[in-house]
């Protein structure tokens, strides 16, 4: 395999980690008790682990697609 061809699939397989793993923890995140407040409203807790579960999956998003252009250009 020639090293452009291995560096992409690094970068789609870094990708695809992202989509899977970030999405659990945001369900894992959703479920604790520090996410609400008493009157159920989102907490810093909660808000501050959904915008980096967003900017990561927005990474993985761009990584696996810079990953797969490379791989067909």
């Amino acid at each position: 395999m020639q090293l452009p061809v291995a560096l992409s699939w690094v970068l789609i397989v870094a990708g695809v980690w992202n989509l899977v793993v970030w999405p659990q923890f945001l369900r894992r995140i959703m479920k604790d008790p520090r996410a609400k407040d008493e009157q159920g409203r989102a907490t810093r807790f909660m808000t501050v682990h959904l915008l980096l579960v967003s900017i990561s999956v927005t990474l993985g998003v761009a990584v696996a697609v810079i990953g797969i252009r490379t791989l067909f250009s």
